[in-house]
Order: C-alpha cells, then structure tokens, then sequence
C-alpha cells in the first residue's frame, strides 16, 4: 500500500509524536501519501483532559508540512471524529469550518465509557458488550452524517477479556449487516484498521468476514490505515494489505482529497 489514511500527532491527547517524525517515517517507509487524522472526541473527557484540539492551529502546523514536504510526499488534512448520537449538529458544523481532506467516523464511547478501560467488561461477557457497541454504532452513524468512511467497527474487540474468543461476524451478522447497508446506502464507506494485528487478534479491524460481507453487499469505499500514534508503526503490517483484500473480493482500496474518494488499483 502506497498510503496511510489513519494516523496521530501531538495535537492528539493520546500521541506525543510530532507531525514531523510521522510523515518522515512514511517517507522512510516508501509511501506516497498520508493523511493525518487526529482526535476530535466532542465531549470526552479524561483525566480532566478534553479530547479535541484547536483546529486553526491544527491546519497551520499542516500547511506548514504540506509545503515543506510537497515534492517528496502529498500531505492531507484529516480528523477523526468521535461518534456519540447527540452530536450530529455539532459535527455538521466543524467539519465545514475547515477543508479537510478526509473524515473518519469513530465509536470510542459507548454510552460515555470507553472499552480501553478493563471497567466497561467488568460484571458481563465479552460477547454482550460487544452487542451494546455494535448497537451503540449502529445507532450513532444514523445521528451524525458528517463523516467519509466508519472507522475500526469491531475496534470494542481489541480490548475484550478474551478478544476475538467470543467474536465472529455470524455471531453478530444481524446488527452489523444493519450497519453496513446503512453505509453503503448513505455513500460511506469502511477502513481497514491495521491497529488490530498490532493489538494481537487474528484479524485487522474489521474481522475478515465482515470485509467479505461489505463486499458482497455491494460496498466499495475501503480505505487503509494503521491507526499509527507513534513513527515506528505507520503503514504497520500493510504487506499483508493486498493479499487480505484480494481475498476478501476487493480489487481496488480508496483515498480521500478534498472529501472526494479516489480508487486505486491494488498493487
């Protein structure tokens, strides 16, 4: 893969990595673009920490990069936006403040917790908080429109008690069979998250079947990303990229500019 879709900086609460040291490694690493999507989680707190940045400054810094690096790789302007259902009119309003070039649609909280944290398992199976976020996800992508692509949608496995032990796309094929026709139906599309080979599952996000669900669908917008916070795990495990697609009855992936998709052939 020739491009990194998904990745932080220091303008994100979780990622001390400087805009500089992520794109140098994706130079390093031989990709022709990235896009740079930091955290933008409206109404998320922790540690008395908000999860949001100031957007003037954001697009400052990467205008700075895009000129700075303009003739060794394209630099796009990105944001990943928390999901959360009352949030549709607040999005709506800041991802037109700014000419992004791409928007990812997250879930990190499900009914204000977060499953990165051990206490959102703790008293039920894995399998029925799985159920909640996926029923979270669903209801969230009908509440804010303003986004290009639903980012890692199986993302509540990676912290699992037993991870994918109690994950499977049959297991869970009503709901998230209603979350992708609802993408597709809307024109937006998924990513494949490469985070979840690095977080030890089987699979990156979303599981392999669900890929091929997409697919036989009828879905197309398929972007790539790494979910990258620190320099060494950009474009993390992308050999295996191609080959997982191809499997999965995709031929081509996609990138965003200006908040148009472009698709690219498979290499």
């Amino acid at each position: 893969m020739l491009s990194d879709c998904h990745m932080h900086t220091e303008f994100s609460l979780d990622c001390e990595a400087s805009p500089r040291a992520m794109i140098e490694s994706a130079i390093a690493k031989g990709l022709d673009a990235v896009c740079i999507t930091d955290h933008e989680d409206k109404d998320y707190v922790s540690e008395g920490n908000q999860w949001t940045f100031d957007v003037e400054q954001y697009f400052a810094r990467m205008r700075e990069m895009q000129k700075e690096y303009g003739e060794r790789i394209s630099v796009r302007i990105g944001v990943e936006i928390g999901l959360q259902p009352h949030l549709g009119e607040y999005y709506q309003s800041y991802v037109r403040q700014k000419p992004f070039d791409f928007v990812i649609g997250s879930v990190h909280l499900i009914k204000t917790r977060d499953p990165y944290y051990r206490e959102f398992f703790e008293g039920r199976r894995d399998r029925d908080a799985y159920e909640e976020t996926f029923a979270e996800t669903y209801e969230n992508i009908q509440k804010v429109n303003d986004f290009d692509v639903l980012g890692h949608l199986d993302y509540v496995t990676r912290y699992g008690k037993h991870q994918a032990e109690e994950y499977s796309y049959a297991g869970f094929a009503d709901i998230i069979d209603q979350i992708l026709k609802y993408l597709i139906e809307h024109g937006k599309g998924i990513e494949l998250n490469t985070a979840g080979l690095k977080y030890g599952l089987p699979y990156a996000h979303p599981h392999t079947d669900v890929l091929k669900r997409y697919r036989k669908m009828g879905g197309e917008i398929l972007t790539i990303g790494s979910d990258a916070h620190k320099p060494e795990h950009v474009a993390y495990d992308f050999q295996k990229v191609p080959e997982i697609l191809r499997d999965c009855g995709f031929r081509y992936y996609t990138e965003f500019a200006g908040r148009r998709a472009k698709f690219k052939k498979l290499p």
